[in-house]
């Protein structure tokens, strides 16, 4: 089978956090950024970087958009928004290194929907989906219609980060090696696959130096907050009004650390957790999994004969699964074409497939499939999320999302201290343990030092940032809110609760959320602290 639009289309709203540890965040007192102290003279050597010279009085030519590249996705150029509004896209130019703001300068793609009421812009909305590495541009217009009603007083606006899509993306392996990679056991467990999975880790970290060793060094979350400072000038905005999914809280709450005076009207949403290294967050990223999971067989067991699955309880439901994945690792079936259906791509389908709740039925359906022998839809939902067309090109999210973890986090893993993590990442998930326990590796032998432990995100002096959680969220489990808020400081986070299944909350078409947002983004009233909607 093909993977279809629709999968695809599954993916990027859920894609903005893949199963890679996420980004490393700020530990509880840690009030030390790259950039020292806020307030400090180097602090406000990155802010007089970022509206530098000539760069913040260029002028952004908009012209009508071009099909997606391959980098971006693929596809066709977006379509108009109801009403007839289109989509333009820009090219702004921004440093390569901050430290040098005048040297080399890169592109970074922009899109952008003018606002439906001119007479009452507010100014620009700008999006990020997160990942790291979801193209904005080609998310944005993807998803375009969910945001409309922001539009009535906003430009809404997003971006390729660099290293990502347009915008100097970064490029590692060929289609035909990633093909390869993402095939090969994640989840080793003899000495022969441990070398092999320690082999194929610094083969990629390699290809991506040899390919873009250049970007590498620069393509850190202080840049990408550096970059939209100076976008908020090119926009002509005072302040920077900003919506960020997933990566983009982490990205945000960056931003709102370095140009606290900057900040506008400012949401969070399915928010990274700003306590937590590299480990910790790949731990509760276990968890999170496993509580969807947990979700998922539970309703199935409920539905009984209506459910394809094996198993009258949700444990029953839950080891079908695990008998199911423990079968492949032994013997992959068939998939699309002439490729097959391996553990780990099984392991990354059920993964993507949890995302979102309206996505449980292809789980179901692809499980179900894949017990008769048919691993079509578990295998297209894997390229969903690993970023394959059903070309077989892929886009360079994965490898984005690679370079800017590591750019970030400074932990890197031996495969020593990796099996000691282990034994708890089992206990925290039977399906997802093994395979998030591995990831730790990820850095291992890149070439690029990594810049923090954590970033701080803490924000005195910052207008008010609406921070939602949702109490199902695998990928950002629900603690993450909270400690955002505590991290923000006091009188700028504001907590909101979203009590649901899936990443994100605005998206999941509620009511509740969606007023609550709203009334923030286009009439600044800020919701009431510890607002729950159902």
């Amino acid at each position: 089978m093909r993977t279809s639009p629709a999968l695809r289309a599954a993916a990027l709203a859920a894609a903005v956090t893949v199963l890679l540890p996420l980004t490393a965040c700020s530990q509880s007192g840690n009030k030390e950024g790259p950039d020292g102290p806020q307030g400090s003279p180097l602090a406000a050597n990155a802010a007089e970087a970022s509206g530098s010279g000539d760069l913040a009085s260029q002028k952004l030519t908009w012209t009508p958009c071009p099909a997606p590249s391959t980098a971006q996705g693929g596809g066709k150029a977006p379509s108009p928004l109801p009403g007839g509004t289109r989509w333009e896209c820009a090219s702004m130019r921004v440093p390569l290194d901050y430290a040098k703001p005048k040297g080399e300068t890169i592109q970074l793609a922009l899109i952008r929907a003018r606002a439906k009421n001119q007479d009452q812009r507010i100014g620009s909305l700008v999006f990020n989906f997160g990942g790291p590495g979801a193209s904005g541009v080609a998310t944005l217009p993807a998803f375009g219609t969910a945001y409309d009603k922001l539009r009535a007083r906003y430009d809404l606006v997003s971006f390729d980060p660099r290293g990502v899509g347009r915008s100097d993306g970064v490029e590692c392996e060929t289609d035909k090696q990633l093909d390869a990679r993402y095939e090969a056991d994640g989840t080793p467990d003899t000495s022969a696959e441990v070398d092999a999975f320690v082999k194929d880790t610094k083969t990629y970290a390699q290809a991506c130096e040899k390919n873009s060793g250049k970007q590498l060094p620069h393509v850190g979350t202080t840049d990408a907050a550096r970059d939209m400072d100076l976008m908020r000038q090119v926009l002509g905005d005072k302040k920077l009004h900003y919506f960020g999914i997933s990566y983009g809280t982490e990205l945000g709450g960056v931003y709102a650390h370095l140009f606290p005076k900057n900040v506008g009207r400012s949401v969070l949403d399915a928010v990274v957790d700003p306590t937590q290294d590299t480990e910790q967050a790949s731990l509760g990223q276990a968890k999170g999994f496993q509580l969807a999971l947990d979700n998922f067989t539970k309703d199935c067991a409920e539905r009984g004969d209506a459910c394809k699955l094996p198993g009258s309880t949700s444990k029953e439901v839950e080891q079908g699964i695990s008998e199911q994945l423990d079968r492949l690792e032994k013997k992959p079936i068939q998939g699309i074409g002439d490729r097959k259906l391996t553990q780990t791509l099984a392991i990354t389908g059920v993964a993507a497939a949890l995302y979102s709740k309206q996505t449980w039925p292809l789980l179901e359906q692809g499980l179900d499939e894949a017990d008769g022998g048919n691993g079509g839809l578990l295998l297209a939902l894997a390229d969903s999320l690993n970023g394959r067309s059903d070309s077989g090109r892929y886009d360079n999210s994965m490898a984005a999302n690679a370079a800017v973890n590591c750019a970030d986090s400074k932990q890197r893993f031996t495969v020593d201290q990796t099996k000691a993590k282990l034994p708890e990442f089992r206990s925290a998930s039977k399906i997802f343990g093994d395979y998030l326990g591995w990831s730790l590796m990820s850095c291992t032998g890149w070439p690029v030092q990594g810049a923090w432990d954590t970033p701080d995100v803490s924000a005195p002096g910052s207008a008010p940032i609406l921070v939602i959680g949702n109490t199902g969220d695998p990928a950002t489990p629900y603690a993450g809110a909270k400690a955002m808020t505590d991290a923000l400081g006091k009188g700028v986070g504001v907590e909101m609760t979203y009590e649901g299944q899936g990443h994100g909350a605005y998206n999941s078409g509620n009511a509740c959320v969606q007023k609550a947002v709203g009334g923030y983004l286009l009439d600044g009233k800020v919701p009431a602290a510890g607002t729950v909607c159902k």
